[in-house]
């Protein structure tokens, strides 16, 4: 074994920075042969550089709580109390505690390739690209835009049905308009602004789900106005389990794989997210390693003790107000448990904190898929034109593309939030699926790629000891619960068209992108990357460069603990 060779990255090191294939591929905008230019001639424009790339603008603290709190929405939110009107207490206790863990193997699994090469504009698609086929990352690269984009309505229509919690006199259009011009403005931010902007929405949902902890523990030892000792009232009555669809062991079964896909929709997306984040982070070999090694304790905490044993504690499993418990039903759980304790104001708080989790969440989600669409544009999956930037390194055009399917929130106005909300959770957790499913082959892939070409593993930036293991085990059970995610829907008087083809649509999707580009564009390319002839090299000189101009890390003062939970 032995480190990476200087030489090659030398060899490399004119090939473009973005160039998932090496010199053969589609350069990016701004390079002729590889060598970048300033300012560049193409097509009779004259272009600056910095017009045709996105900037490393993420700081460490930046990158660590986009990845914890980015992604947090309505998932967490909301979509944990249909989870538990489905099943009982105790299949959303273990089925937060299950997905906790697979997502562990995905966050570091992405962490250990990410902050390897952590090139601008890149992505799960792009090391699919690199190391597997470029038909690989063509089909995910575009099942990543869409899903991503989709997100967006998805935390717009969670918002809009929270709204209506309030009955506000204004219509529900105007709400969900409001919305998305907000997440957009967001968007167009530099992304340190964008950064800052996003840090700081991700703290105060972290400092909400904190309140949200305390008031569950107070509840629980009956401090509440009412007096009422909680415990585990509700695990005796309705029950620790509920049947779904059937009855007996069949009904049990049911209703914990619901329970557990319906809860994908609260995880879904952050590793990715941790991922596009690299390719515009500061000093990102060194501090994608930290974000990966803090992400686990934060979900331990925040999606176990929270998202699932404290809402199983406050909130009876048959209330009709949780998402999916009848008519008019979309309250979030701790909403219902601070109003039936009988707390003035604090249920309309709480709202108003998801609402802002909401917008978060969906301004994390288009930040992502416009990055995406940036990333395809760069290896030339995508038309160039997705690669232009502002000068402070926004892909404006990838944006508006990406904005574009935000309008899909109006579908609210012609049914009800809930079944809305559903068809999107449906769509994106097939996404997430295949995407965890792919990570974990990319990384597999990532592994042999090292030993076979000898590469060092001491001298990578991170390595999990969980690794290579739990990819498999990972990938193995995220792939029974994409077979079984529309499963409810084939018992006798369960059917719904619209929901089982939401559940299964994503697997058509990514098989025909590949398809077509397999044989179309990459009918000549191998079905798989020979171990020996990857390119594991491009790119990283720059890098390295980068970080060496770069003032190193602030050392941490005594007394400022506070960052330890940031950072």
């Amino acid at each position: 074994m032995h480190s990476i060779d200087q030489s090659n990255i030398d060899k490399y090191s004119t090939y473009p920075l973005n160039d998932p294939a090496g010199p053969d591929s589609i350069a990016v905008p701004g390079k002729e042969n590889g060598l970048a230019h300033s300012p560049s001639h193409i097509e009779g424009q004259t272009l600056d550089l910095h017009l045709t790339t996105t900037h490393r603008g993420l700081k460490s603290r930046h990158a660590q709580m986009l990845a914890l709190g980015g992604t947090i929405g309505t998932g967490l939110f909301v979509g944990s109390g249909q989870a538990l009107q489905q099943g009982g207490p105790v299949f959303l206790v273990i089925a937060y505690c299950l997905l906790t863990f697979l997502v562990l193997g995905i966050v570091t699994a992405t962490t250990e390739i990410s902050s390897y090469l952590p090139v601008p504009g890149c992505s799960v698609a792009y090391y699919a690209h690199r190391f597997v086929s470029p038909s690989m990352g063509f089909a995910l690269g575009w099942m990543y835009w869409y899903i991503f984009t989709i997100n967006v309505p998805a935390e717009v229509v969670a918002a809009s049905v929270i709204i209506n919690y309030w009955s506000p006199p204004v219509k529900i259009a105007v709400w969900i308009t409001i919305f998305i011009i907000l997440i957009i403005i967001l968007n167009l931010l530099p992304v340190s602004a964008y950064g800052e902007a996003e840090f700081w929405f991700a703290s105060l949902k972290v400092l909400g789900i904190i309140g949200l902890l305390i008031m569950a523990l107070v509840l629980i030892l009956g401090g509440g106005p009412t007096h009422d000792r909680l415990g585990f009232t509700y695990w005796k009555d309705p029950g620790p389990i509920k049947d779904y669809v059937a009855e007996g062991a069949t009904g049990h079964f049911v209703a914990f794989i619901s329970v557990t896909t319906l809860s994908v929709f609260a995880f879904g997306f952050a590793p990715e997210l941790l991922v596009v984040t690299g390719g515009e982070m500061q000093r990102p070999r060194e501090n994608l390693p930290k974000a990966g090694k803090r992400y686990f304790y934060r979900p331990v905490a925040f999606y176990i003790i929270l998202g699932s044993f404290a809402i199983s504690m406050i909130v009876s499993s048959d209330n009709d107000q949780l998402l999916g418990g009848g008519s008019g039903a979309g309250a979030s759980p701790w909403a219902i448990a601070a109003r039936e304790a009988s707390i003035p104001v604090l249920d309309s708080i709480i709202n108003a904190i998801i609402l802002t989790s909401a917008i978060s969440a969906g301004t994390s989600y288009l930040y992502m898929s416009s990055r995406v669409l940036y990333s395809l544009a760069v290896a030339g999956n995508a038309p160039k034109i997705f690669t232009r930037c502002t000068g402070k390194g926004v892909p404006y055009y990838a944006l508006a593309a990406s904005a574009t399917f935000s309008l899909l929130s109006y579908l609210n106005l012609s049914a009800t939030g809930a079944v809305v909300f559903n068809w999107f959770v449906n769509l994106i957790n097939t996404g997430a699926y295949l995407s965890w499913i792919c990570v974990c082959l990319n990384y597999l892939r990532f592994r042999k790629i090292t030993s076979a070409q000898g590469i060092d593993h001491t001298a990578l930036p991170y390595r999990s000891i969980l690794q290579p293991y739990v990819a498999y085990v990972s990938g193995g059970v995220f792939s029974i619960l994409l077979l079984l995610n529309g499963m409810a829907k084939l018992f006798p008087g369960h059917w719904d068209t619209s929901t089982f083809i939401t559940c299964y649509i994503g697997i058509v999707i990514l098989f025909v992108f590949y398809t077509v580009h397999r044989f179309t564009l990459g009918r000549k390319d191998p079905w798989m990357r020979p171990l020996q002839e990857v390119d594991m090299v491009s790119g990283l000189a720059e890098v390295i460069a980068d970080e060496e101009m770069e003032l190193p890390l602030e050392p941490r003062k005594r007394f400022q603990v506070w960052r330890y939970l940031w950072e």
